[in-house]
């Protein structure tokens, strides 16, 4: 049976974004009980999930990768897993694992995807980013696009998007090496895009590289404005000084030599942060002038108002949040409890949908 809460009041938090205060102030806490956007239900659409990373979704039926290797199919309340055959097993180690999913824009027809996953040994630990089908017999790998990505036990990125221009977006942490990010030679601490084939598009900014941006710590959410051809990331800063960047094709996002409010020539600041905050965003959605960010350590779903540069907490209560994907009424979200990190509730972790609706009230 399908749980649904009502939720009857929720508090929130505005957060006002200055660049012309202090770094630690970048992000001004403002208790207020009204928004323009709130939750009005909840629906528990899925239980017992194994530290999940990533949702997609075709027709009625939600396909969710699980760290430790597996795709979850979660279809009217029935949660099933499916094996995932590779030639090179996935390595669940640290923050690794089977991370990013992309289902193919005609998946209907031909059960395409594209994963990103961590392989290798825990003394070289690598990433990588595999088509694969559905069959009846689980997931079958078909072609590698590319692999021989710097991994770790931390900062391994994973998060995989394809864009309005038909081109396949990937994220790369650092791979706890803060130097690469600043090589863009390497492809670790970057933004990658590619096309669905695994080549390297002729328009990339940097000639027969796969690196659109660089200088990133550890970027795991985008999302798009396609009426204005805006591309937003989301990214892990060190202890607080977490990110959200609008990104653009060649550019150097700082890490380690900038973060926060901090400029230097060539390099971009966010467009937000967290000061002295952490908000440990990961997967994000865009919708009507509002960025949708998923907070692991933050423990909240934020909400960015991109024209009155404010944030705001829309909705926790459930611990740890991985990915957001949008709905028709809403959002769909994914819970992180079982990652060693969080303080787990009885079903953890979920798939959960939240309704929102817009407030009257100015």
């Amino acid at each position: 049976m399908l749980k649904r809460i009502t939720v009857l009041f929720i508090v929130m938090i505005i957060v006002g974004c200055s660049s012309a205060q202090q770094e630690q102030d970048n992000v001004d806490s403002e208790k207020t009980v009204n928004s323009n956007i709130q939750v009005l239900n909840e629906e528990i659409l899925g239980e017992n999930l194994e530290i999940p990373w990533s949702i997609t979704k075709a027709s009625d039926t939600f396909y969710i990768t699980e760290r430790g290797g597996s795709i979850v199919r979660v279809s009217n309340g029935q949660v099933d897993r499916e094996s995932v055959n590779l030639s090179e097993p996935v390595l669940s180690i640290g923050e690794g694992g089977l991370l990013g999913l992309e289902l193919h824009h005609d998946f209907e027809n031909n059960k395409l995807a594209f994963i990103y996953h961590t392989y290798g040994t825990e003394k070289d630990v690598k990433n990588r980013v595999v088509l694969v089908e559905k069959t009846e017999n689980g997931w079958q790998e078909r072609n590698v696009l590319l692999d021989n990505i710097k991994g770790a036990r931390i900062h391994n990125g994973g998060r995989m998007k394809i864009g309005a221009d038909n081109k396949l977006y990937v994220t790369t942490g650092d791979a706890s090496d803060t130097s690469l990010s600043q090589e863009r030679d390497d492809l670790a601490g970057s933004i990658l895009r590619m096309n669905l084939d695994g080549s390297v598009p002729n328009d990339n900014p940097f000639p027969s590289s796969y690196v659109y941006s660089y200088g990133h710590r550890n970027p795991q959410g985008l999302a798009w404005d396609v009426s204005n051809n805006i591309m937003y990331a989301s990214e892990h800063g060190p202890s607080g000084r977490d990110e959200i960047n609008i990104i653009e094709a060649g550019k150097n996002y700082g890490w380690p030599i900038i973060t926060g409010d901090e400029e230097q020539e060539s390099m971009v600041s966010p467009l937000f942060h967290s000061g002295s905050d952490t908000w440990a965003p990961s997967g994000m959605a865009y919708r009507d002038g509002v960025l949708y960010v998923a907070g692991l350590r933050g423990n909240n779903v934020y909400a960015f108002d991109l024209e009155k540069k404010t944030v705001h907490e829309l909705w926790n209560g459930v611990g740890r949040i991985r990915d957001i994907r949008l709905s028709e009424k809403g959002l769909y979200i994914i819970t992180n409890n079982t990652d060693g990190r969080g303080v787990l509730s009885p079903g953890d972790d979920k798939l959960i949908h939240l309704e929102l609706v817009k407030s009257t009230e100015s």
